[in-house]
């Protein structure tokens, strides 16, 4: 004889606690892996960033020319010196040093001498924009980069608007690049 009460199986209610309690694991495990993504996210292009500045150090003192970065708010580009027209021009033809988009959540500051700069939302004309170069305000890079390897000073921050982390690249006029984190300066 059966005894009435109690059946093989699970309770509804059972079902539910543990459907529960997997659904919070998944949600804490979803939101830890974003966080760190996004901090790699940072980190990534702050060490793109270096490693750019690296080649276009290493080529103007191989090749002896001169280059410059722009930073716009959400993109930057390298540009060269031309001696023979003494203007900046955009560098043409170099996919190593082509201008470069930051990923859509990414802003950029800029810092040269303790004071922000105040960057645009497209780069300034260059030399090599336009036919008639005579309507061209002088235009100048926001750093740099001389074919003895030096560099101007600057600190540049990554930031991400929606949590607001930032991640910063401090170069000296040495030429020597360093990817700064908030747990560093602490």
């Amino acid at each position: 004889m059966r005894l009435h009460g109690r059946s093989d199986g699970f309770s509804l209610i059972e079902i539910l606690v543990v459907i529960v309690i997997i659904g919070i694991i998944m949600s804490i495990a979803v939101l830890s892996i974003t966080l760190v993504g996004g901090d790699s996210q940072l980190r990534d292009e702050a060490q793109r960033i270096v490693s750019l500045v690296d080649v276009a150090r290493d080529e103007s003192l191989l090749q002896g020319r001169e280059f410059g970065l722009e930073f716009m708010q959400t993109s930057y580009r390298f540009v060269e010196f031309d001696p023979l027209t003494l203007q900046w021009s955009e560098i043409i033809g170099d996919d190593t040093l082509r201008p470069r988009e930051l990923p859509e959540e990414l802003e950029l500051e800029l810092f040269i001498e303790d004071r922000r700069v105040l960057l645009k939302t497209d780069p300034a004309r260059t030399a090599s924009d336009e036919e008639d170069r005579s309507g061209i305000e002088r235009y100048a890079p926001h750093i740099l980069i001389y074919s003895s390897g030096d560099m101007s000073p600057f600190e540049l921050h990554l930031v991400r608007r929606i949590d607001n982390s930032v991640i910063a690249l401090q170069g000296d006029a040495a030429g020597a690049l360093e990817i700064v984190t908030p747990e560093d300066s602490m």
